[in-house]
C-alpha cells in the first residue's frame, strides 16, 4: 500500500438547526495516491458561542485539539498520553492495511479542511476550504 502523505481533519456542521457552533471532526490519513483511510470519526464539539462570534482559525485550532492527543489524565504523563494516541492511530491504520509507525504519524503534516457549510456559517470567510498545515497537533 502507498505511504501516508498527510493527516486531514475534515470539519462539518453537526446540528443543522442550531445557531450555535456544533461540528463533527473526522481524521483521515491521506495516502500518496490521494486516497484516504479513516482513523477517527467519533470527534466533534459544541459550544454556546454563535457562529458569527467565532472564526475559521478558531474552528481549525479546536479541530486539531479535538482529534488529539488528549490532555493527560489518571496520573499519566503528557509523553505517555501522546504515545498512546499515536500508537492507537498506528494500529487503526494497520488494521486497514496501511503500515506506518507512530513516530512517522506524529511528524506528518496535519491539514484541517472546513466544509462549505462551516465556511458559510462563519460568514463565508475566504480560504476555499480553510486548509492549514502543521505537524501533529498545534498547541
Amino acid at each position: 500500500m502507498t505511504a501516508i502523505s498527510r493527516l486531514v481533519t475534515s470539519v462539518e456542521v453537526d446540528d443543522q438547526a442550531a445557531g450555535t457552533v456544533s461540528v463533527s471532526a473526522r481524521l483521515e490519513a491521506e495516502l500518496a495516491d490521494g486516497t484516504r483511510v479513516l482513523l477517527l470519526d467519533d470527534r466533534g464539539w459544541g459550544s454556546s458561542q454563535r457562529w458569527a462570534a467565532t472564526s475559521a482559525a478558531d474552528v481549525r485550532e479546536t479541530a486539531r485539539v479535538v482529534v488529539g492527543p488528549d490532555e493527560p489524565s489518571g496520573g499519566r504523563s503528557q509523553e505517555d498520553t501522546e504515545a498512546g494516541h499515536w500508537g492507537s492511530l498506528q494500529r487503526i491504520a494497520r488494521q486497514q492495511g496501511v503500515v506506518v509507525d507512530a513516530a512517522t504519524l506524529r511528524r506528518l503534516p496535519h491539514d484541517v479542511v472546513l466544509s462549505r457549510e462551516v465556511l458559510a456559517r462563519l460568514g463565508g470567510e475566504p480560504g476555499g476550504g480553510g486548509v492549514t498545515t502543521g505537524p501533529g497537533r498545534c498547541r
